[in-house]
């Protein structure tokens, strides 16, 4: 078994280090953390070169970000290595919320069936890291560089120039775009003179991975004021390779370097154990880290040709999975407006619907994100006050447990507002309005097999959906074919379409138009040919 936190990559010297005037590429990606990854792969899937350039030469140590979101598993699937994660990660979909010691409720993250892929899974940084850094290194349009760092940035009207450290001097290279997901500490927001301003809290956290014997169900569990950490919160919950995960709220006034030492872990660890029934388990801590965090995004995720993406463009709190799962979803939004730019198939003012959109989630993260911390680190009497009488009605109310917020869990922003929508002129029901990500379901090939919808969708380019049979289906195919327009058709008929019909709220001749992306950009009982073409151009913003 690779030990992925151990591998070290070789800085080798480039052909553009040597050039006489710097060599000029289509993306410029900086940073190969799994946003840096997963922009670059979906690149070189579309057919764009991308150099992917890193400061460093090894993946993440400890399991930093470890809980993926069904949304974020699928865009995994679209890459080509989304099995990989999940036969390795623990999937769950069970929460449950202790207040003291009792169990005040539990909650079911993914309660209907049909969907492939699970509500998360826990899974470490270093292999979500080592497995997107394997998938790239499959891909020849992908030229990733270790050990080259950005010190220097200057934008022009076509591009940019970026002067890059290396260990054996500085070069120069020139860029069409640059993407900037070199993390929170980003130094190309630096560069540019920009900042990302928010709420910081004054409250400091452990996190420390364990390995241990107990068998344990695979669920959240998360704990406000236990008495084995009075007056504070405890998260638990399992990764893969038997290791676990535990956050222990610490206060402000905790000194970080202390707190992680073993002899400061150990019996805040045995305090839990103990009081879930598994006294003399042994145990061994591995990574530890104390960490305080603030919700902050800049004001613009686009400065000229520059574009960011993940950590350096947003900041959130870890209660709730919003960090790794958002940038992801950043990634995947900009990567085909990026395709479709620099294919000639849109504008530049492509570009700007990402940073629109992006912000608009960004945005979404934060709230959700700092109600939570709100609720799980009250500063006030007051505060703590509402929160242990919300706790307490929980055990026996049900509307009480919609303002419980140990985290709300990540999943996917619905970008209503987007203008890159087209709006609805026929009435439909459900979640799959214009702006969400497409739900999956199962359904039943043309060659009787059965799979997966998103799975039937295009890797690259926009998709239809085409539901039912009949005459009214035949006469929306047929305004797909007069649109003459390549689109990627998927028929969701006969037996085992039913849910998705059912999610979708679809009739025969439904038509849903899909982004790259799988977000649904436009719909229509009965579209016509220019309906669709219409629909394409704004959604390439044309119109």
């Amino acid at each position: 078994m690779i030990d992925y936190q151990s591998l070290r990559f070789d800085y080798t010297r480039h052909a553009d280090q040597d050039a006489a005037a710097p060599a000029r590429h289509p993306v410029v990606v900086v940073g190969a953390g799994p946003v840096g990854l997963t922009l670059a792969i979906d690149l070189a899937l579309r057919q764009i070169p991308v150099v992917l350039l890193d400061n460093d030469n090894s993946l993440s140590s400890g399991s930093r970000a470890i809980c993926f979101a069904k949304r974020t598993l699928e865009v995994f699937d679209r890459l080509g290595c989304g099995d990989r994660m999940v036969d390795k990660g623990v999937s769950w979909h069970v929460g449950k919320v202790f207040f003291h010691d009792e169990q005040v409720y539990r909650f079911d993250l993914l309660p209907e069936p049909g969907h492939e892929r699970p509500a998360f899974i826990n899974l470490q940084q270093y292999y979500v890291e080592g497995y997107l850094v394997e998938r790239a290194a499959a891909l020849p349009l992908i030229d990733l560089r270790w050990n080259n760092k950005v010190v220097g940035i200057e934008q022009q009207g076509d591009g940019a120039v970026l002067t890059i450290e290396t260990p054996e001097g500085n070069y120069e290279l020139a860029a069409g775009y640059v993407a900037a997901c070199d993390g929170s500490r980003s130094n190309l927001r630096q560069l540019l003179g920009q900042e990302a301003k928010g709420r910081t809290f004054r409250d400091r956290f452990l996190i420390a991975d364990i390995t241990m014997d107990a068998h344990l169900p695979t669920e959240r569990r998360f704990w406000f004021d236990p008495s084995f950490h009075p007056g504070q919160s405890v998260l638990l919950h399992k990764q893969a390779d038997g290791m676990w995960r535990v956050d222990f709220q610490l206060g402000w006034d905790a000194d970080p370097v202390e707190e992680r030492k073993p002899e400061r872990i150990t019996p805040r660890v045995r305090a839990l154990l103990d009081s879930i029934g598994f006294e003399g388990v042994q145990f061994q801590i591995g990574w530890a880290s104390v960490y305080t965090f603030a919700c902050q995004r800049m004001e613009r995720f686009r400065h000229g040709r520059v574009l960011f993406a993940g950590d350096s463009a947003h900041g959130v709190s870890p209660f709730g999975a919003r960090g790794a799962n958002s940038g992801v979803q950043d990634a995947d939004n900009l990567a085909w407006k990026l395709a479709a730019v620099l294919a000639g198939d849109a504008p530049d003012a492509l570009l700007d619907s990402y940073a629109s959109e992006r912000e608009f989630a960004a945005d979404e993260n934060i709230r959700n994100s700092t109600r939570a911390t709100d609720f799980i680190t009250p500063k006030s009497e007051v505060s703590r006050l509402f929160r242990d009488a919300v706790l307490e009605l929980t055990k026996r109310h049900a509307f009480a447990r919609s303002l419980v917020n140990s985290g709300r869990l990540s999943v996917a922003t619905v970008l209503r507002d987007s203008p890159l929508n087209t709006p609805d002129a026929d009435s439909f029901a459900g979640a799959m309005v214009p702006g969400a990500a497409a739900a999956d379901a199962p359904v039943r090939r043309a060659d009787g097999s059965t799979g997966w919808l998103l799975r039937e969708c295009h890797v690259a380019r926009f998709t239809a959906l085409v539901f039912g049979t009949g005459d009214a289906a035949e006469r929306s195919l047929q305004a797909l074919n007069a649109s003459d327009l390549a689109l990627h058709v998927v028929r969701v008929e006969g037996d085992g379409a039913e849910l998705a019909t059912q999610r979708y709220d679809a009739q025969p001749g439904t038509v849903y138009l899909l982004r790259p992306d799988q977000h649904v950009c436009a719909r229509w009982r009965h579209p016509t040919a220019a309906n669709i073409r219409a629909a394409l151009d704004h959604a390439l913003a044309k119109a």
